[in-house]
């Protein structure tokens, strides 16, 4: 899978926004390449909100473990959730795993080297192996962020 199948893949979701930073719209030029994707039936990045989904193309600080500076490299980045965040690792999310994957190796759903704890997986290069795990994970990060706002959009407000 390319970056470009990926960001197609998403981007044919429904009411999904996804940001591809560049030079000259005033997001850190350290973004520039990456997308980010967000659940956004408006088409307006939503306040306070993450993404659900991301593609990194470097290594950011504090997040070099993938190795991303690699030519050709980049790695995708899923809010899947406790549930199967267990189901794909083996331990929850904020548990010490040990024998974990490189977080660089290519094609192997992996928890992400960062925000593992919060329940992120990753994967660096999706391919043969990886390909429809990466599709159905995306899916499912997408559901989630779609329930999130639908349970923001419908809360009671305060007077």
């Amino acid at each position: 899978m390319t970056m470009d199948d990926i960001i197609a893949f998403v981007d044919a979701l429904d009411g999904v926004l996804t940001l591809r930073p560049a030079p000259g719209d005033g997001t850190p030029e350290i973004a520039w390449g990456d997308a980010f994707f967000y659940y956004s039936p408006d088409g307006v990045v939503p306040a306070a909100v993450q993404p659900f989904a991301t593609i990194v193309t470097k290594d950011y600080p504090e997040d070099t473990a993938s190795r991303l500076n690699r030519p050709g490299t980049f790695r995708v980045n899923i809010a899947a959730g406790r549930d199967e965040f267990l189901r794909r690792t083996g331990h929850a999310p904020r548990q010490t795993a040990h024998g974990d994957t490189d977080p660089g190796a290519a094609d192997t759903v992996i928890a992400h080297p960062v925000y593992g704890a919060l329940g992120w997986l990753a994967v660096v290069n999706p391919g043969p192996r990886t390909g429809a795990a990466t599709r159905d994970l995306l899916r499912l990060a997408h559901g989630l962020a779609r329930r999130r706002y639908e349970r923001r959009d419908t809360a009671p407000t305060s007077p």
